[in-house]
């Protein structure tokens, strides 16, 4: 059985902020994809609200995400974002359901 997992991260920008936290997740997405667990790191925006933006992420298993959150590339975004939210981001760790 597959470890596989899916992340779904949502960050709700400050109004007017929306432009900073998109850079700071940008930055973030090169040193993400050298990273030995990642599958994929694709940060979007909500076209329906400028102010929400999503990480999609896909990760070979839990311990890879865990890495992934101490790595210093992700530590400096998260610095970066904090004063900038509106909230905490939430953050949706998913595993497909299996048949049965």
């Amino acid at each position: 059985m597959s470890e596989e997992i899916t992340v779904v991260a949502v960050l709700k920008a400050k109004p007017g902020a929306e432009q900073k936290v998109a850079a700071a997740m940008h930055a973030c997405i090169a040193p993400t994809l050298k990273e030995a667990g990642n599958i994929s790191y694709v940060p979007q925006q909500d076209q329906d609200d400028a102010q929400t933006l999503i990480f999609v992420e896909r990760w070979a298993s839990r311990k890879s995400l865990e890495e992934h959150m101490e790595t210093p590339h992700f530590k400096v975004m998260i610095d970066n974002v904090k004063d900038l939210l509106a909230a905490p981001p939430a953050v949706h760790v998913l595993k497909p359901i299996s048949e049965g």
